[in-house]
């Protein structure tokens, strides 16, 4: 039976943290809870658990904060969480009968399990259930593979669990990771493509005006960059094309939806299109964009402008038109893929 070490970052946890722990005493063998700047009764509660709790100065950057907590561990794989994650029955037995694999002598480096209930808030995430790695062994050893040309296996192994994490937000993060994501961009860093693309998703799923507009800069700059790919291009023309409609502004929104356009139109793109005519009250127009934004084309950021989004904006497009029974149709529609 391998050790585990649990590892989390917290701050002002005291509404989710027992429910966390409590899923997950039985499982692990060490606690590690580092704590950056709670106001509330969090570290006391962490500490009732056993766990040694340490502060960290926060500085913007969550994966900072994680190494220092993996760097306190001291078990043989560290499970890492958020406080507002909890296992159930099931899941507790199928995390301690995984447990009791010798994982170590398998080889296994990482463990996928199933992150679910993520849509009850939309921040970035298009899927109520995927995997994400969440176990991880702590001390990798490096060994050679092959009779000749020998060489270091340097790709972890990764395997997929049955095991389900269930996820209870309190709250929508979307204006603290926006503003951490403002943060990192004055202070001159370069996003990643994983990054450029969750920062477009956060922006659509739960930016306001205001958040939109505060990215323009950088994702006109994107648009311009030689070192962006076209996905980065079209993640950034959408974004663009959004602040174009808010700014009532059709030159920047022909540019960036051609710019769309190079490849494959996005249903970002096309729902953006039927706003704009909508909003000049050209409803037919605005009909054949959300159209093509529900039927002819795939998302590229936010999987409801291809599914219930436009097809509500058709639902209204017809009432202003008259037809309250092809209204009905398409709200029929829409509320089936909510399903």
């Amino acid at each position: 039976m391998v050790t585990i070490s649990l590892c989390m970052i917290v701050k002002n946890e005291e509404e989710n943290l027992p429910k966390c722990l409590d899923s997950l005493k039985d499982i692990v063998d060490e606690m590690i809870i580092v704590d950056t700047g709670s106001t509330d009764k969090t570290k006391d509660i962490a500490a009732s658990y056993g766990a040694k709790v340490f502060d960290f100065a926060w500085t913007g950057d969550f994966s900072e904060a994680r190494n220092f907590s993996f760097s306190k561990a001291s078990c043989d794989y560290i499970y890492s969480a958020d406080a507002d994650e909890e296992l159930d029955a099931d899941n507790q037995k199928r995390f301690r009968d995984l447990k009791e694999k010798d994982l170590e002598e398998l080889g296994i480096d990482i463990v996928q399990m199933y992150y679910c209930n993520q849509l009850e808030y939309r921040t970035v995430y298009n899927f109520d259930r995927e995997l994400r790695p969440k176990l991880f062994r702590r001390v990798r050893p490096f060994t050679w593979e092959d009779p000749i040309h020998e060489q270091v296996v340097l790709e972890p192994v990764v395997v997929n669990s049955d095991i389900e994490i269930i996820h209870r937000p309190k709250e929508n993060h979307a204006g603290r990771d926006l503003e951490s994501f403002r943060k990192a961009i004055n202070n001159g860093r370069r996003l990643s493509k994983r990054l450029h693309s969750m920062y477009a998703r956060e922006l659509f799923m739960a930016g306001s005006d205001e958040d939109f507009l505060k990215a323009k800069e950088f994702f006109e700059g994107s648009t311009l960059d030689t070192l962006r790919d076209l996905d980065e291009i079209k993640e950034a023309s959408c974004v663009l094309a959004h602040i174009a409609v808010l700014q009532n502004d059709p030159h920047s929104l022909l540019k960036y939806s051609l710019k769309d356009a190079i490849s494959e139109m996005s249903s970002e793109m096309c729902y953006e299109l039927g706003d704009y005519y909508f909003g000049r009250g050209d409803i037919d127009e605005a009909i054949v964009w959300y159209y093509n934004a529900a039927y002819e084309c795939s998302s590229i950021i936010d999987a409801k402008k291809s599914g219930s989004f436009p097809r509500l904006a058709l639902a209204k497009c017809y009432k202003k038109l008259g037809n309250d029974e092809q209204a009905l149709d398409y709200e029929r529609e829409a509320s089936e893929l909510e399903e």
